[in-house]
């Protein structure tokens, strides 16, 4: 005999209660169940970022395709992967939405920042280096005079930012001296993301600007 409410009605069936797939999580229930070491949310997360990443790591790299491989995509998509779950996943717990800011772009953001990481590092060695078979050679250590040149340059920096705004010089230590990412020196300095790298092409115009008039003398 079917159930009846109160008035006497056949009772309404009760729908099953179904947890939506991890594909159908939006990106804030997909970040926060990340968080939580889930593994199915790391899962998901990779799967839907992959393409993501890799677009912003070749995009990169493809200016340097003469000296670089296909394989260098793959060891920069790995680095970026460790970024991610370093410190505790710590990349992922500076995202702040209410800047405004996608979890896709906060994500291709890291992932262009590793890219460009690799290239400074890769810059660091000879070409000579990355081709199979050719013997590792020694570099040699900076010279005296090596040394001089370098400290002149600093103090030639710091005679040039004088005239900037104590945040102005705290940013160039932070962001050229200390060599902090983007995400690190927002953080130091209470700012966000977008605007370190606003402040970073004004101040970049800012000294060419400042050393036009030298370099043509």
């Amino acid at each position: 005999m079917a159930a009846r409410n109160l008035y006497g009605w056949p009772a309404m069936p009760v729908l099953a209660c179904r947890a939506l797939p991890p594909k159908d999580w939006t990106d804030s229930e997909l970040l926060r169940r990340t968080l939580r070491n889930e593994t199915r949310a790391w899962n998901e997360l990779v799967r839907r970022f992959r393409s993501l990443i890799f677009r912003c790591v070749t995009k990169v790299l493809g200016r340097y395709d003469s000296v670089l491989s296909s394989a260098d995509a793959d060891e920069v998509y790995g680095e970026v992967m460790m970024t991610l779950v370093r410190d505790r996943m710590r990349k992922l717990r500076l995202y702040d939405p209410r800047r405004g800011t996608k979890l896709s772009s906060w994500i291709g953001m890291i992932s262009t920042n590793v890219a460009y990481d690799y290239l400074r590092g890769t810059a660091r060695r000879p070409i000579l280096d990355r081709i199979d078979g050719v013997p590792d050679i020694e570099h040699e250590t900076d010279s005296p005079l090596d040394g001089i040149l370098s400290g002149e340059r600093r103090a030639h920096l710091n005679a040039m930012l004088e005239d900037y705004s104590d945040k102005d010089r705290a940013f160039v230590s932070l962001y050229y001296a200390q060599g902090l990412d983007a995400e690190e020196v927002a953080e130091e300095m209470k700012i966000s993301v977008k605007t370190v790298y606003s402040k970073k092409h004004k101040l970049l115009a800012r000294l060419q600007s400042t050393l036009a008039p030298m370099m043509a003398a």
